[in-house]
């Protein structure tokens, strides 16, 4: 996320503590979008060709780009070599490798952890194919100079998850206020409480690559549903209310934050949600807590752990089969970032958690008429972690009781 200004250094440094001995740096057509950011390519620039960038844990950095497009890397340091022909390339890319044993790429064994996957099985063999070259994954590495912020991003972050909170509950008492109307020809929509919800990030220089997910009643139980003007339900009294928002500062830089809170159109939540919302409540602290101990104690985590924190307490409680996605995703620039997911459900996420990075904690049960899901964004820092989604959902709110929407 910081603006690459040649820190060939510090990439090194990090590939000798790695014991590797160069990172390569692949693309072709924009297939490999790591790559392209953790070098702060110019998208402007005509890339129609395949090209390779080698950075060595010890030595300058080597270019290697066609000759149709021989200033495709000229904003990145290190000599240049080009190529012409299939043959020129193959043999230009053993002579770059030479020596090299253990090289880094955007690659990840068994398609493990797919979001690290940007390199193809042919391109790989074509490396592998220099002699003796073996090829890790770049996962951790992409992790420690994409996934980490700056305390200027920590600080857009900050600003926008306490907006998304205002403006959470501003769609809570709209939505109140419609359920109270004496008028009841017309009730307020999903879509409708959705576009409010973007007016609100348009009106404090916000933005987002999605409308919020507004949900009323059985669509709470679909985790990914999304309101349209074709399809979108009106609220009821009793419903149940999902809101899952998110956004960051309309700025290059700008960092996202991403919550979930959940109200009931009533005056007193029904035991039946506030049972299941106990439990995700549950699984959700029990995955911050133990991300907080590790940091505190310095010892290293991996995305699956944090999500086997959060997946034991529900299915202790008898509801695996209800909880049907990973714990939390990395957030960044991107609402999903580059870093570790929490994640030991979808994929098995073996990257660890690295400084200076953040995610979402968001568990959820999803029952055939209804669902429950609570979500919290967590800084990973040096020697501690917190949650920066202050305060945390304790329980549902329930928007027609009296003060319940005095935030």
């Amino acid at each position: 996320m910081q603006p690459f200004s040649a820190p060939i250094s510090d990439i090194q440094k990090a590939l000798q503590a790695e014991g590797l001995d160069a990172w390569l740096f692949y693309d072709f057509r924009g297939i490999n979008t790591l790559a392209s950011r953790v070098l702060r390519l110019d998208p402007s620039t005509p890339r129609t060709r395949r090209w390779f960038y080698l950075i060595p844990a010890e030595g300058q950095p080597q270019r290697l780009v066609h000759a149709i497009e021989p200033h495709a890397l000229d904003t990145l340091p290190g000599e240049r070599t080009l190529y012409a022909t299939h043959r020129s390339l193959t043999t230009a890319l053993s002579s770059l490798l030479k020596g090299k044993k253990r090289v880094a790429m955007e690659y990840s064994p068994k398609g493990t952890v797919p979001y690290v996957s940007r390199v193809d099985a042919g391109t790989i063999e074509l490396v592998k194919a220099a002699k003796g070259v073996q090829v890790v994954s770049s996962g951790d590495l992409i992790q420690t100079f994409e996934a980490t912020l700056t305390p200027s991003q920590l600080k857009s972050h900050w600003r926008s998850a306490s907006l998304l909170r205002e403006f959470v509950f501003e769609a809570f008492k709209m939505i109140a206020k419609a359920v109270q109307a004496k008028s009841k020809k017309n009730p307020l929509s999903e879509i409708e409480v959705s576009q409010f919800l973007v007016g609100r990030f348009k009106a404090h220089g916000l933005t987002s690559d999605h409308a919020p997910i507004v949900a009323f009643g059985h669509h709470t139980s679909d985790p990914h549903y999304t309101p349209s003007r074709t399809a979108s339900t009106r609220i009821r009294r009793g419903d149940l209310i999902l809101i899952d928002i998110w956004a960051k500062e309309d700025r290059n830089d700008g960092v996202y934050a991403d919550i979930t809170w959940m109200g009931y159109a009533g005056e007193t939540v029904p035991e039946k949600y506030a049972k299941i919302f106990k439990l995700v409540r549950q699984a959700r602290d029990a995955a911050a807590r133990l991300v907080e101990h590790a940091a505190s104690d310095g010892r290293k985590l991996h995305g699956w752990q944090v999500d086997e924190a959060a997946r034991n307490v529900i299915a202790k409680a008898g509801h695996a089969n209800h909880f049907i996605h990973r714990t939390g995703h990395s957030i960044g620039t991107d609402v999903h970032g580059a870093g570790a997911n929490m994640d030991n459900y979808e994929t098995k996420e073996s990257r660890r958690l690295v400084p200076g990075s953040l995610f979402s904690i968001e568990p959820g049960i999803y029952q055939h008429s209804f669902g429950v899901r609570s979500e919290i964004d967590v800084y990973f820092g040096d020697s501690e972690a917190y949650v920066t989604t202050t305060p945390s959902q304790s329980e549902i709110v329930p928007i027609l009781k009296p003060g319940a929407l005095h935030s």
